[in-house]
């Protein structure tokens, strides 16, 4: 039997988010445009396999297009303040008209079971409701807008209840108050604060966009440009309402602000993606590098102090480089004992970079071993901030002199001020270990 080693490491590689994702909420917002274009079975596979993996899905549908459409139809013209349709009375049954039609296709879709598809013996249970209380927005510029309004309260406890029973909850872009009035929604409002009130782990946009804004992105300066904070969101947006350069599609312009305000709520990652990319949504969602934009509070990178529990990806991180020479080998026994010496670069939850500082306090000296870095993060100043933290906890340990032993990045450490030494120059007892099968050069750095 031939063993396919590339599905064995895509395995392994996805197997961590399968993990994280059990049983965590996902609100997945979309426009009427993926019903439109007869896109929407691929997505079901997807929601289907998300829904298989312990997923807790809460889908919003939205519904543009299809009132256009109904307006057109009807010879009524469409105003907007805003970004939000003015709903009068007659609008406003189109609206209806619209959305029924879409949750009842959103709904038929689902409950779909293809032979010989992702879909096979699938049996997704839908649960859709008055599940958004809303009120009105009122007016706005000098405009009523009607029986245009926004969400008031979700019922977490309703929602919940079916989430837990493996449903999967449909929300649509309309509201109701206590009265029993209807009112129109704009679906990022009602996906934002259903992903606030059900404190869910992942708010996902599809953007009509082709794809994401990235030389727009880039002129912020952020480091990856997959990723954006809250404070990079608004530097962005006040650019927009600057009329300064880069400008943003209208998508981005629209979800952006939905995505700051979901997050500094309490909503852990907002993604925003493209419709147009078969399975965009298992790229974003489980591979690390992604294919939209991630955007979350605060940094997602962090430099500390090395746990136990971050043993098994420290391994894996340097056995790449023990096998071909690179570093000394460790067993998983000697590290653990060592751990405490450890420090490692985390980014969203993946250990990308660590090093150790082994003291020598009776020379005043310290060693600087195991610097390693993930190849897909070496051009990103990783290994730089770990040998900063490296120099500075040696300094705070009485060190006056910081040395490696290396054998292929002489260099490296040369442009960092580093300067080649002699053996004898080591502290005595590092002297006594020295492996001189191995020759690694010697490179030291007055603190």
């Amino acid at each position: 039997m031939r063993l396919n080693i590339d599905f064995v490491t895509w395995f392994r590689s996805v197997a961590p988010y399968i993990n994280a994702f059990r049983n965590k909420t996902f609100v997945i917002a979309f426009g009427g445009e993926v019903i439109a274009d007869g896109k929407f079975v691929e997505f079901v596979h997807d929601l289907n396999l998300l829904a298989s993996l312990g997923v807790r899905l809460v889908l919003v549908h939205g519904a543009r297009p299809q009132i256009e459409s109904r307006l057109m139809e009807r010879n009524l013209q469409a105003l907007y303040v805003k970004g939000m349709r003015v709903t009068d009375a007659a609008t406003l049954q189109c609206v209806k008209e619209s959305i029924g039609r879409i949750r009842v296709e959103i709904e038929a879709l689902l409950s779909m079971g293809l032979p010989n598809s992702p879909m096979a013996n699938a049996a997704i249970r839908v649960a859709s409701g008055n599940f958004v209380t809303a009120r009105p927005v009122g007016v706005i510029e000098g405009i009523d807008l009607m029986h245009t309004g926004e969400v008031r309260r979700v019922d977490t406890v309703g929602i919940r209840s079916r989430l837990e029973q493996g449903e999967l909850a449909l929300l649509s872009p309309l509201g109701y108050s206590p009265t029993g009035e209807i009112f129109n929604l704009t679906l990022e409002n009602v996906a934002a604060e259903a992903a606030i009130a059900l404190k869910a782990e992942k708010l996902i946009f599809l953007m009509d966009d082709e794809d994401i804004e990235m030389e727009a992105l880039s002129a912020l300066g952020a480091a990856l440009m997959p990723e954006l904070t809250v404070a990079e969101c608004k530097a962005l947006l006040a650019r927009c309402t600057d009329d300064r350069p880069p400008k943003l599609s209208d998508d981005a312009q629209l979800y952006l602000p939905f995505a700051v305000h979901a997050c500094e709520s309490g909503v852990a990652r907002v993604h925003l993606i493209s419709r147009h990319v078969d399975g965009a949504v298992l790229q974003e969602l489980f591979t690390h590098s992604g294919i939209g934009t991630m955007i979350s509070e605060g940094p997602l990178q962090n430099l500390r102090n090395a746990k136990i529990e971050d043993v098994g990806a420290i391994l894996q991180l340097i056995e790449p480089l023990e096998a071909d020479g690179t570093l000394v080998r460790r067993s998983r026994e000697l590290l653990e004992m060592e751990i405490d010496r450890f420090v490692v670069i985390e980014h969203d939850c993946m250990i990308i970079g660590c090093a150790a500082l082994y003291p020598f306090p009776g020379d005043k000296a310290g060693e600087l071993a195991c610097l390693t870095v993930h190849p897909d993060y070496r051009s990103t100043g990783c290994g730089d901030a770990l040998l900063k933290n490296i120099e500075l906890r040696a300094k705070a340990q009485g060190s006056t002199k910081l040395f490696v032993l290396t054998t292929r990045t002489a260099h490296w450490f040369v442009e960092r001020g580093f300067l080649e030494a002699d053996i004898g120059e080591l502290p005595k007892a590092k002297q006594g270990l020295y492996n001189y099968r191995r020759r690694s050069k010697v490179f030291m750095k007055k603190l």
